[in-house]
């Protein structure tokens, strides 16, 4: 009798769907798991041995070369100068485009003015401009400005791209937050910059994560920009990471370019795997509705 019921109460829906997404969990995990094994084998082992196979003998070695003294070209310095280049890039890129996206979409949600609404579209039509239309126009703003192949180039080149999608995030958001709080706040003679400090800033900590964390991955990911902008000591890690792979010094090093490979993705892995629920929360709490 108990086992009947225990069998009528189990799920086989669930069970079913469960098994589906395990399966698809295996296959996108399968290139990570050969990727970090094959960074821990020798070379030797990597042509003689399964792909599949646990390392025999784990080393290190891969990892300290593709940091330190893997070729990238002409220079043999590894990844480690082209990472820091990345993090001077994306730091400073992520937070400008931030924080101008949230006061542009402040002021295009709650303070209309004449041709808000045609601002807003201009904007939005920003974001679907593919890469390519601004790769000429870019350059020669930057060569102008003096700024062509140095890291402030960069962050300028994804401030600019950015601010559209960063806009596009914060309106959205902010047209779900009462109105009314506003014209309290205004006939207490709260201004334009003490009502979004006081009032929308408390409030905005979702939309915040999502778009800090798609911002990140976005300037960390590109390699376009990256490779069009910069100059032979201001590459991002995704370039040095296309020079490595493409450079050969006495045969290929299969396991100094899965370790390399790792340690460029490895940035945007740790982000998603710490913030990921945050960046779905904000997402449903109304980052991209409308």
């Amino acid at each position: 009798m108990m086992n009947n019921y225990k069998l009528s109460n189990f799920n086989f829906g669930r069970a079913f769907i469960y098994l589906i997404l395990l399966f698809f969990a295996l296959i996108y995990l399968a290139p990570l798991y050969v990727m970090f094994t094959t960074s821990l084998k020798d070379i030797e082992e990597i042509r003689s041995g399964n792909l599949m196979a646990l390392p025999l003998d784990p080393t290190l070695y891969a990892w300290k070369k593709a940091w330190s003294s893997a070729c990238t070209g002409s220079e043999c310095q590894g990844l480690a100068p082209y990472f820091w280049n990345s993090v001077r890039i994306v730091v400073p890129a992520v937070i400008i485009s931030t924080v101008v996206g949230a006061f542009n979409g402040y002021a295009l949600a709650k303070w209309k003015f004449k041709g808000s609404e045609l601002l807003f579209g201009a904007l939005l039509f920003g974001c679907f401009i593919p890469f390519q239309v601004i790769l000429l126009p870019m350059a020669k703003l930057l060569g102008e400005l003096g700024l062509a192949n140095t890291v402030t180039g960069l962050v300028l080149v994804h401030v600019i791209y950015g601010v559209a999608f960063t806009t596009l995030f914060f309106r959205n958001y902010y047209v779900g937050i009462p109105t009314e709080l506003v014209k309290a706040a205004k006939l207490d003679g709260a201004s334009f910059f003490s009502i979004f400090r006081h009032i929308f800033i408390p409030l905005s900590t979702p939309i915040f994560v999502v778009t800090i964390i798609w911002q990140f991955t976005q300037i960390w990911n590109d390699f376009l920009f990256g490779v069009v902008y910069s100059g032979s000591g201001t590459q991002p890690i995704t370039v040095a990471l296309n020079n490595l792979v493409n450079t050969s010094v006495g045969g290929k090093e299969y396991n100094v370019d899965m370790a390399a490979a790792i340690i460029a993705a490895m940035p945007t892995l740790v982000v998603y795997v710490i913030a990921g629920k945050y960046f779905v929360k904000g997402l449903t709490a109304g980052a991209v509705k409308g």
